[in-house]
């Protein structure tokens, strides 16, 4: 039975032709590391694009307070008595 590391190795060396040396105490994220953040780079990008549309929707300007208004004038006149 031939040495699994050793062939390991060498078809590791063979599929990474760019690698000068292939250190196998190297942890890399690899392919699939990189196709989980870009899906979730993507899924960020929407979540934005959707969270900008709704924050155009959303009116800022606030209505008058007819309570508040009521009392502030009682607070003048109140006031004004003294």
């Amino acid at each position: 039975m031939p040495d699994m590391s050793a062939s390991v190795s060498l078809a590791v060396t063979h599929l990474v032709p760019l690698a000068k040396e292939v250190d196998e105490n190297k942890v890399t994220p690899g392919v699939l590391g990189f196709i989980v953040f870009a899906v979730m780079a993507v899924a960020v990008w929407g979540l934005m694009k959707s969270m900008s549309k709704h924050m155009q929707k959303v009116d800022f300007k606030e209505s008058p307070d007819a309570d508040a208004e009521k009392a502030r004038e009682q607070a003048d006149a109140a006031a004004r008595q003294r």
